[in-house]
């Protein structure tokens, strides 16, 4: 006899595939939210425990009231209106989501409560009208087990919320930009209304389930409204780990990760330093007695590969090894920055940790450039990072560390933290503010594994003196050795705030300085103080434009 179940006993009834959807879609929403407020918010553990605060809070809302109506209301006809209306607020999402973050992010609010607006106002209503759905399905399932009913129900829909959550993560961000995930979950939601509905669709539904279709379609092809985003889009799409954008503007090239401005490339060229940041990597050679070489460079963090390009186009006898744990970004790189692997430069795609922790190689030279304004890796930035670099360092190695903060005021916690945490391990530790003032900026912070300081007269000696492939003397002007730590914690592995350090930063303006074009003996010129634009979600912030 055949025991294998038959098609009609695994067939889902309404009621089921109903939550199941429901689970599906709120979710994925969930999800896909944490991309689309990045750009603005960030990424912070408080941007995270806002969302998921809020959709559980939409999601409680919307079970009380559905389940106080579902004695009374609940029916078929009712549950295919609520996936619509969620489809076609997701409609909206895809069109004005942007704007609607931007107008949001200007309230005056605590810097780690700013996305709550956002998020309530983006995600809330759709996620309190699939909170219906459960209740109503209950109430429709025809069971008179009340218990039985609503585990069964709540069953389904976690297990449609476990489908959402994976499917999500592993398959549409990475493969899919958000206008096209929220435009699949649209019609996902439209498609079960009208499954619904089936065999008895009257003309209402008929019409707005097409009327919807077609709204979803058009924003799944126009995406978001925005700002302009001040270029051309050569390349964008969502990885793994962030939002990814190529944009040309002019004769530069710009890769932006997750909104803010990572590399930058000149297309006639290559070598020049766009982003004036970029050439204090050459200043490890400043710290070296005279006749040591830098030869084993390792960059943590790979990006749009400025530095590692400029080592190697500088000094022919450098081999640099680099760890970029994201392949979309190695893949890009190679793609659209003319990054190409040889005997002289290795790509390793891993976690920075992780390879230092695997490796047997040992480096001259080790950058840290894996940081962003408002998503830091913590897991390298505490005292047991330093020391594993510092394991990894020759007996007169650096470590040089591209830290994104303020130099001094509220925004420079986690700058003074990363400071006083490199300080537990490296003797001597020196920092380079890149755009002058108290302003969110790049701060070079390069420590030695030798007792002696280098003051800044004998590193501008040493800059007349030697050949280290760019003239240093205006940078080397903010050298600082001496920073006041005493109300900043030391980052540990068990302890380390990074989301609470970073949190003075959000909300304020990151200051890129930019090079000017290079003249015609080939040299570039550093006239003036130029910020870059920087895109949040699809448009931009002009951050402007001062004298140095």
């Amino acid at each position: 006899m055949d025991s294998s179940p038959s098609l009609s006993s695994i067939r889902l009834s309404r009621s089921e595939l109903a939550v199941f959807v429901s689970g599906v879609v709120s979710m994925g929403l969930e999800i896909l939210a944490g991309r689309m407020i990045a750009p603005e918010f960030g990424s912070s553990i408080y941007t995270w425990g806002s969302l998921i605060g809020v959709f559980l809070a939409a999601l409680s809302l919307g079970y009380h009231r559905g389940g106080k109506r579902a004695a009374t209301h609940a029916s078929t006809s009712r549950l295919v209106g609520l996936f619509l209306l969620s489809a076609l607020y997701v409609a909206g999402l895809i069109l004005f989501g942007d704007l609607l973050l931007q107008a949001t992010a200007g309230l005056p609010l605590p810097s780690r409560f700013a996305s709550i607006p956002g998020t309530v106002l983006l995600f809330g209503p759709p996620t309190y009208l699939l909170g219906y759905v459960s209740p109503y399905a209950a109430e429709l399932s025809g069971q008179s087990d009340v218990g039985a009913a609503s585990g069964h129900v709540y069953a389904v829909g976690t297990v449609g919320s476990i489908v959402g959550a994976f499917a999500t993560t592993f398959l549409l961000i990475p493969t899919m930009s958000t206008s096209q995930i929220g435009l699949l979950f649209g019609l996902l939601s439209v498609g079960t209304a009208v499954a619904l509905a089936v065999p008895n669709v009257d003309r209402d539904e008929a019409f707005w389930s097409l009327g919807i279709t077609l709204v979803l379609l058009v924003a799944g092809a126009t995406g978001s409204v925005g700002l302009d985003i001040g270029g051309d889009v050569v390349y964008e799409t969502q990885t793994a780990y962030q939002e990814l954008r190529v944009v040309d503007s002019g004769g530069t090239r710009t890769l932006y990760l997750d909104g803010q401005p990572h590399s930058a490339m000149d297309k006639n060229d290559p070598t020049r330093h766009v982003f004036e940041y970029t050439s204090y990597f050459h200043a490890p050679y400043l710290f070296t007695d005279e006749g040591r070489d830098i030869d084993r460079v390792l960059f943590v963090g790979g990006g749009g590969f400025t530095g590692p390009r400029a080592f190697l186009d500088t000094y022919p006898n450098v081999t640099v090894d680099v760890v970029e744990i994201d392949p979309e970004v190695v893949r890009v790189a190679k793609e659209y920055f003319a990054v190409e692997e040889s005997e002289r430069l290795t790509i390793h795609t891993m976690g920075g940790r992780q390879y230092l922790q695997q490796t047997d190689e040992t480096y001259d030279l080790i950058v840290l450039d894996a940081y962003k304004k408002d998503k830091v890796p913590f897991q390298l930035t505490t005292v047991e990072f330093m020391q594993l670099a510092d394991e990894r360092l020759d007996d007169d190695g650096i470590l040089f560390a591209n830290v994104i903060s303020a130099p001094s005021g509220p925004a420079s916690q986690f700058y003074r933290a990363e400071y006083k945490t490199m300080q537990q391990v490296f003797p001597q530790v020196y920092s380079f503010p890149t755009a002058g003032g108290v302003v969110v900026q790049n701060i070079e912070v390069v420590a030695t594994k030798r007792d002696t300081l280098v003051t800044r007269e004998e590193l501008q000696a040493r800059n007349r003196q030697r050949d280290v492939g760019i003239d240093l003397s205006a940078q080397l002007t903010s050298y600082r050795n001496d920073e006041p730590t005493d109300d900043v914690p030391v980052l540990r592995d068990d302890r380390a705030p990074v989301d609470s350090l970073l949190d003075p930063m959000v909300g304020q303006r990151y200051v890129v300085v930019q090079s000017n074009e290079s003249t015609a003996d080939g040299e570039t010129e550093r006239r003036g103080r130029v910020t870059v634009p920087v895109p949040v979600g699809a448009g931009t912030v002009p951050v402007g434009v001062s004298a140095d």
